[in-house]
Order: structure tokens, then C-alpha cells, then sequence
């Protein structure tokens, strides 16, 4: 699993990893930041959600799934933050009588067995002013990150791979096509699809 250093003390909350649901100050309403399948499938309670755009990290199909939309004979892809660029997303306010539950949800989905993200809080501007949004970052230290792949390989993961929960082709569908319903135009995901004609 990818465990990288624990941020230096006095570094702000934003660069800060977040060490898990403890890490809630349990102050106040909570924010999560949705990049791929949390946007179309939050499954979680929220009072309020926002477009918006977190700096420095960007979105990017090079994450290994190997149960939920691929194999491990044949590993399918899912969507991950790396460190570059900027991400236009939705950040969820989630009300303070919820969190502690939704937390607890969020954890059994994106971090099973310890996970491999790294998640962290990042910034993000909502109608409310600036916000620090739990989020879930991939380093690219991780086994499960891809490195750079051919459009070969893009062709033939999304011909092929298929999980618990469906193809990767399909997943990638879904978030374009709900990133388009939020007024979000990914030009690198719009390219990446046209690997699958």
C-alpha cells in the first residue's frame, strides 16, 4: 500500500493527508470533492453540492482496478487525482449531524483494506467562500498508478476489461457523460473515449 511521509508539522490543513475519519475536527458541516463516480453515484447524504475546481491536482485514467472494473487477468482502469494542473468537480457539503456516518461510508468504498489513495483536503471556492473538501488523491509512487499508456492499450482495456461493477468503457461513459450534465468539458477524457470507436 502506498504510505507516503506524514506532512511536516505547521504545513497547512490543505497539504495535510488525511489520516483517516479521525481526522475530521468534527467542527461545522463536512466537504468531499467528487472528480469520477461520486459525482454520478454518491450514494451518500448531502445538503448541498457545488462545480468547482481544485489547483494542482488533475484528473487522470491511470488507476489499476482489478475487481470493480477490471480483473486481475485482465485489470481495468478507474480514475484517480495526480499532482499538476487543476480539476473541475462537485464539492458536497455534507450537514455536521451526518458526517460521522458519512465518513464511515465513504472509507468502506475508497479506502477498503487500507486503500491506495492518499486522501487529503483540498481547496476549493464554493458560494460560501473558500472550503478545504475531503478528498482522494493516487501517488504516482502507488503500485495501482499506471504510468503513461499507449492508445493501444486504451483501445484494448476498454474492448476488454470488465468487473463487479461493470466495464471500464462504461464507468468512463458515465463520468464524461456526468461531468457534460454539470457543464464540466474534459478535454483529455472527450480524447480518451475516442480510443473506444
Amino acid at each position: 500500500m502506498d504510505a507516503p511521509p506524514p506532512a511536516p508539522l505547521g504545513a497547512p490543513r490543505e497539504a495535510r493527508p488525511f489520516h483517516g475519519p479521525r481526522a475530521w475536527d468534527g467542527h461545522g458541516d463536512l466537504w468531499v470533492f467528487g472528480y469520477a463516480s461520486l459525482i454520478w453515484r454518491p450514494d451518500f447524504e448531502f445538503s448541498e453540492r457545488h462545480v468547482t475546481r481544485v489547483h494542482g491536482w488533475h484528473r487522470a485514467l491511470k488507476m489499476w482496478s482489478r475487481v470493480n472494473r477490471g480483473t486481475p487477468e485482465s485489470p481495468g482502469l478507474v480514475f484517480a487525482l495526480l499532482p499538476g494542473g487543476s480539476c473541475q468537480g462537485v464539492a458536497f457539503r455534507v450537514p455536521h449531524r451526518a458526517a460521522d456516518e458519512v465518513l464511515r461510508q465513504l472509507w468502506e468504498r475508497e479506502m477498503p483494506l487500507g486503500g491506495v489513495y492518499t486522501p487529503r483536503w483540498l481547496p476549493c471556492a464554493t458560494p460560501h467562500g473558500r472550503v478545504h473538501a475531503l478528498s482522494f488523491t493516487l501517488s504516482r509512487r502507488s503500485p495501482s498508478y499506471t504510468g503513461e499508456l499507449s492508445a493501444a492499450q486504451y483501445r484494448e482495456i476498454f474492448r476488454r476489461a470488465q468487473g463487479r461493477f461493470g466495464s471500464t468503457l462504461d464507468y468512463v461513459r458515465q463520468t464524461h457523460d456526468s461531468l457534460r450534465q454539470h457543464g464540466i468539458h474534459d478535454r483529455a477524457l472527450q480524447a480518451l473515449l475516442a480510443h473506444a470507436r
